[in-house]
């Protein structure tokens, strides 16, 4: 039997189509039970016919027709049971469908306001710090924010239909590798030993302690939403370890309990902090007064007047360059050791003590010793008239200015000529026997590095600044870690610059002579 179509009437709906089908099917019903009325009626009367017989059975009943009709009946039921029943589960679903909407709404909304809440801190906090390390900090800074955010975005992913209780704060998410910082606790203890300290960071408990409060302003990190910042001590440590051994950066990190990428990203940082903060405070021309004392003891040790420094160049080793190999090639290096070697060139001057007061670093190492001098800052500052009326004392490898006094070289000396030349050696050994001690102190001057060519001379500068800080608190460096410095000096082309040079010299020569500061150990 075949539904017919609901015919199309204004306000028509679920209701009107249920009637509709209870009154079709009732229709049907009644048709039914007429046609079955009329046929049993048909019936009776042929078999009156047949059978002559008037008074024939008229109270049959239609009893199939009350079965069908009952059938009928439970089967509309029924149909209007599981139709009211499927409108109560499609209610119930898009009810608990639109409450888990709304909570998950709510609760994406609340870890926005956390994200957006802590970026708003970390950028006001980070101000000033933003403003002086320029745009490679901001870029730092903007990828964690992206990462906090991506972490929000992937938790509130996982939150629908999931948990949906109140949100307690930002939770971290960027796994970190668990490391051993055993060795570190150790030497950071208060409990240990004092020479031992000494001997793993070439300098006492005291001095290092110092120098990590210098550095606090500009080396502290805070922590953020994704790791702990490391401490500034350990900062300070892992550079001046690095320094003092030269160890690769494998080791560092295992030693530290740090990533080898984080190790030498806290070297450089910390190298830069020492030139900015420290350098000006431990490494600068002398005033009046301190070039006063040094003419002194200079005067005391040699007996030559007016000397206020000491200068000696020494090459550094270095992998062979990208560009420019050819001018960081060192000839007589490779010569010597049968194996060839680049370097660049360190340029410095020492009062009596053997504390720097000037550098020149990074020239590379195939310029000869005078032409480093050339292109030093000193030399601009001498021919401005800093150096006035005062010497400082050269091998033969630099020119006889009016500023440089340099040893005689000619092959037949005469007694005054000798006296001269020992002298001098004298104050010549106390700038050799300083980078002696700077390169014993801090071994990674003595290998070949891993640090890039363009940030090697902030790394020797943070060398020479942390040497002076030793010299000036008298830190003794351990007999076994002095080496002996090999540096070929080659004597200029045109070693007398200066007319008036020649003259001094030769005033200075004969007055050591003559008034008894020369010795006598020429003639032995």
């Amino acid at each position: 039997m075949k539904l017919p179509f609901l015919p199309e009437e204004e306000g028509g709906g679920e209701a009107d189509y249920s009637s509709y089908i209870y009154g079709f099917f009732q229709e049907t019903l009644d048709q039914m039970t007429d046609s079955s009325a009329n046929q049993a009626s048909k019936r009776r009367q042929r078999r009156k016919a047949k059978d002559g017989n008037a008074g024939g059975n008229d109270g049959e009943k239609p009893g199939g027709v009350v079965k069908k009709t009952k059938g009928l009946t439970e089967i509309i039921t029924s149909l209007l049971f599981l139709q009211d029943q499927e409108k109560s589960d499609k209610a119930e679903s898009d009810r608990t469908q639109q409450e888990e909407e709304l909570l998950f709404e709510e609760n994406h909304k609340k870890k926005e306001r956390v994200m957006l809440d802590y970026y708003s801190k970390m950028q006001d906090h980070h101000g000033d710090l933003e403003r002086s390390d320029g745009v490679r900090k901001r870029k730092s800074r903007a990828a964690t924010a992206v990462a906090v955010a991506a972490a929000v975005v992937a938790d509130s992913s996982g939150q629908k239909g999931g948990d949906t209780g109140p949100v307690s704060g930002p939770q971290r998410r960027l796994w970190v590798k668990n490391r051993s910082t055993a060795w570190w606790d150790q030497c950071n203890s208060a409990d240990f030993p004092e020479e031992e300290f000494r001997k793993a960071f070439r300098m006492g408990k005291d001095t290092f302690e110092m120098i990590c409060n210098e550095l606090t302003s500009v080396v502290a990190k805070e922590n953020t939403m994704l790791r702990d910042a490391v401490p500034v001590r350990q900062r300070v440590a892992v550079c001046i370890w690095r320094l003092a051994t030269g160890e690769p950066l494998r080791l560092v990190s295992k030693r530290f309990g740090l990533g080898i990428s984080t190790c030498h990203k806290l070297v450089l940082e910390v190298c830069l902090a020492i030139r900015k903060v420290l350098m000006p405070k431990y490494l600068q021309w002398p005033d009046d007064e301190s070039l006063r004392r040094i003419k002194d003891e200079y005067e005391s040790l040699s007996g030559i007047p007016n000397v206020v420094g000491s200068m000696y160049t020494t090459h550094i080793p270095i992998i062979a360059p990208k560009i420019s190999v050819a001018a960081y090639f060192n000839k007589r290096h490779t010569e010597r050791n049968q194996k060839t070697s680049y370097s660049i060139t360190v340029q410095g001057v020492v009062d009596p003590n053997g504390v720097f007061t000037d550098v020149c670093i990074g020239w590379p190492g195939s310029m000869p010793d005078d032409q480093v001098l050339e292109k030093s800052a000193l030399y601009q500052r001498a021919n401005g008239g800093l150096l006035k009326d005062v010497w400082i004392v050269g091998s033969s490898g630099y020119p006889l200015l009016d500023w440089v006094l340099v040893p005689y070289t000619q092959q037949h000396l005469t007694w005054t000529q000798h006296a001269f030349n020992e002298k001098i050696g004298e104050v010549q050994r106390v700038s050799k026997e300083a980078f002696a001690r700077l390169k014993g102190r801090w071994s990674c001057l003595q290998k070949r590095t891993e640090v890039k060519l363009q940030d090697l001379p902030v790394v020797l500068g943070a060398c020479c600044v942390l040497h002076n800080i030793c010299e000036m608190r008298n830190e003794e460096i351990d007999p076994e870690l002095m080496i002996e410095l090999v540096d070929d000096e080659m004597v200029p082309e045109v070693g007398l610059r200066s007319v008036g040079a020649m003259k001094a010299r030769d005033s200075i020569a004969h007055n050591l002579l003559h008034h008894n500061h020369a010795g006598i150990s020429f003639l032995s």
